[in-house]
């Protein structure tokens, strides 16, 4: 009698406010002879940029050895590159650029990159539509920067106190029209095309690994498909989605912020794989929906 092969369990977690956190992002609310030990998981140019608690580390480093672990990103590949997350090894795949690319042993799949292009040409005004407006509209007392990424998507980096309200709504309304997605974390205006997301390239790592129960996280707009597409998932209780109260009868909200919701979505992530991979577990779990 053939044994029964163990379930496999793929994890997919946005990183940036959902795992890892700059310090401003930390929210730290307790006395400071209380606050949590960190590790800092990303350096740019000579100083330390991101963290996670030490405890979080703990729980990555059994994760990463537990499951598929697939770090699922807005960044761009050399912006990820930077990021050294606990564990013995990195991650076998990651996704960058929104779903733009399909990392497989730190290498972009260029097959899944032109049928991504493909998609996009197909539904989506030019990306040098998008930034035509920006250059048009934007005015320099509340924008410090103008960038594009991957040549997939645009974004502004603003005084955030000074982002006049009705832009950002004339401008959500101009780029739906034109299949693109707008979305604001943090410091951040993002542009991106709508057949660009996360969901897609999880589905395709889920198809590869024989993933039998997808777990995801998120807290910004652009991770509401990701949630929708994984069996279980979680939010924390910052960012986009928390702001307009976003969920869904499978996705849990969290009440922890900050670098504390970071450390709880990983618990979560553990105890809901050790629960599939259980041998007292019986039936089959949900396959992930097929994309709209």
């Amino acid at each position: 009698m053939s044994a029964i092969p163990k379930p496999t369990v793929l994890v997919a977690s946005d990183l940036d406010r959902t795992l890892i956190y700059s310090t401003a992002a930390l929210s730290l609310g307790m006395p400071d002879a209380q606050a949590p030990r960190l590790l800092c998981v990303e350096v740019h140019e000579s100083k330390p940029l991101s963290y996670v608690t030490e405890k979080a580390a703990g729980e990555l480093r059994a994760l990463a050895a537990e499951t598929v672990f697939v770090p699922t990103t807005t960044r761009t590949r050399k912006q990820y590159q930077r990021i050294r997350l606990p564990g013995d090894t990195p991650p076998k795949y990651a996704i960058c650029a929104n779903g733009g690319h399909l990392l497989v042993d730190g290498v972009s799949d260029p097959d899944w990159h032109a049928e991504v292009l493909r998609r996009v040409a197909e539904s989506c005004a030019p990306l040098a539509e998008v930034r035509a407006y920006f250059t048009a509209t934007t005015d320099l007392s509340w924008v410090r920067k103008h960038r594009v990424a991957e040549d997939l998507f645009a974004y502004l980096v603003v005084e955030r106190e000074r982002l006049p309200e009705e832009w950002l709504a004339r401008f959500t309304e101009w780029a739906g029209e034109r299949g693109w997605t707008v979305s604001l974390q943090g410091r951040k205006v993002y542009a991106v095309p709508k057949p660009l997301t996360k969901s897609a390239a999880v589905r395709e790592v889920a198809r590869r690994t024989g993933a039998t129960l997808t777990l995801a996280a998120g807290d910004s707009l652009l991770d509401a498909d990701l949630l929708l597409a994984a069996d279980r998932a979680w939010r924390p209780g910052h960012g986009e989605l928390a702001d307009a109260d976003w969920t869904a009868p499978h996705v849990e909200a969290l009440a922890e912020r900050g670098v504390a919701a970071g450390e709880e979505i990983l618990r979560r992530f553990r105890a809901a794989a050790a629960a599939h991979t259980s041998p007292r577990l019986n039936g089959a779990p949900a396959a992930l929906p097929d994309p709209a």
